[in-house]
């Protein structure tokens, strides 16, 4: 297929088609969504290209590996309303569950994350505190089942409106009571410690997907 062709059944237009060719800008599901069905892929297969059955060079496309289904949480539900649809019980929380969750090879969670997607949770970031390591409107990949924020590093906590942010954490050990720190990773944002006993985790990253 012709990229003049493509731009005209996908209504994108051959600026933006170049800048993604060209990795002027990070690929996103919502950029691959109006051309991806008319190359044959999916938006998911295009992203993870090579990783993704079908995709890459020696591929072959007569063995299907299984797929697996890991949810995402709709962010941006109104947290004070009663959700009608699915939620995530997580103690004494009842987060709301979007309607589509995202699909990965069996292969992908296995080998490249070591996790089952029975612990797995996408999680979208809000807001700058953890730029420029994850920008708002990027989604991140947590394992719900650790729930200790230790070693260091990125994890999903409950701020003080039980909503649900991403930080990165360290941990203080003082000889009567550990602490730990609570991480802005951009320089316009403070820091903050808390008593372990207080920190609420939802679970620790264990992959980013740079969407935007």
């Amino acid at each position: 297929m012709s990229r003049s062709e493509l731009v005209r059944l996908s209504g994108v237009s051959k600026q933006q088609l170049s800048r993604l060719e060209g990795g002027q800008i990070r690929m996103r599901l919502d950029h691959l969504k109006p051309f991806a069905k008319h190359l044959g892929y999916t938006p998911e297969q295009i992203l993870l290209w090579g990783r993704y059955p079908g995709t890459g060079e020696g591929a072959s496309s007569d063995v299907e590996e299984p797929l697996r289904l890991v949810p995402e949480l709709d962010t941006r539900a109104d947290s004070g309303g009663v959700s009608k649809g699915e939620v995530r019980k997580d103690g004494r929380h009842a987060d709301p569950i979007k309607h589509e969750g995202w699909v990965f090879p069996a292969s992908f969670l296995r080998e490249q994350l070591h996790y089952s997607p029975e612990r797995l949770l996408v999680i979208e970031v809000n807001g700058d505190s953890v730029s420029p390591t994850v920008i708002s409107g990027d989604r991140v990949i947590v394992d719900t089942g650790h729930k200790t924020p230790t070693p260091d590093g990125l994890y999903a906590i409950r701020d003080a409106f039980a909503g649900i942010v991403i930080k990165r954490l360290q941990v203080m050990r003082p000889a009567k009571q550990a602490h730990v720190k609570i991480i802005s990773d951009n320089p316009k944002q403070g820091s903050e410690e808390v008593p372990l006993s207080e920190l609420e985790v939802v679970g620790k990253v264990v992959c980013c997907l740079k969407l935007s």
